[in-house]
């Protein structure tokens, strides 16, 4: 049984939430870069270098958001990739959570490391429930129970429904901070999560048709 499932309430996908919250932090910061290293994301998403991981000096409250948020978001992406590998039946739906995980998972530290140079904070175990409604795509507690408990077939297609779901939440929010943001990293790495999971919701798509 996998017992680390991060546990996050009913979400309520609205389009407008996360673009009203933006909008409503469209300040602009200035903050320097300091001493702080962060990850490369040269193994994430293909427009994602370790150049491009660099944020700038200047930052406003869209792109703060998008790392907060973000960085939740795709924690929940990657425990639900972990579960395909002692659950899904479907090779091709295992190649691809082990993909979404490899992506994701340097997606979060670069972000982290962001968050660390612009001297903001990291989202907390609290920011991440109060911003649950926000965030578009995330799987509710009883959704996570569910594909958990799932095995074989019924896992293969409750993983690829799901994620479908998840990653046009990510799209939509990657959308907003690319027309919102500020700073040219989180911008191209927006970009990078937007082209990276609509191909894999196609996939994902045509694969559903086969089960």
């Amino acid at each position: 049984m996998f017992t680390n499932i991060r546990k996050y309430p009913a979400v309520v996908v609205t389009s407008g939430a996360v673009l009203a919250l933006l909008t409503a932090c469209g300040g602009t910061d200035s903050g320097s870069m300091g001493g702080h290293g962060m990850s490369a994301a040269s193994s994430s998403a293909p427009a994602a270098t370790s150049a491009s991981a660099q944020p700038s000096a200047t930052f406003n409250d869209a792109d703060v958001m998008f790392a907060q948020m973000m960085i939740p978001h795709h924690q929940q992406a990657v425990e639900m990739a972990e579960l395909a590998d002692t659950r899904a039946a479907d090779k091709e739906i295992k190649d691809l959570a082990a993909k979404i995980k490899a992506a994701q998972d340097p997606e979060i530290q670069t972000m982290r490391g962001w968050l660390t140079a612009w001297g903001k904070p990291m989202p907390s175990s609290g920011m991440d429930h109060g911003m649950g409604h926000d965030m578009p795509g995330m799987m509710s507690e009883e959704d996570m129970k569910k594909l958990e408990d799932a095995k074989g077939g019924a896992f293969d297609k409750q993983f690829a429904q799901l994620m479908i779901a998840h990653h046009n939440g990510a799209i939509e929010m990657a959308r907003t901070e690319q027309s919102q943001g500020a700073d040219p990293a989180a911008k191209e790495l927006a970009k990078a999560i937007e082209a990276a999971q609509q191909a894999e919701v196609e996939q994902m798509k045509k694969i559903l048709e086969r089960l």
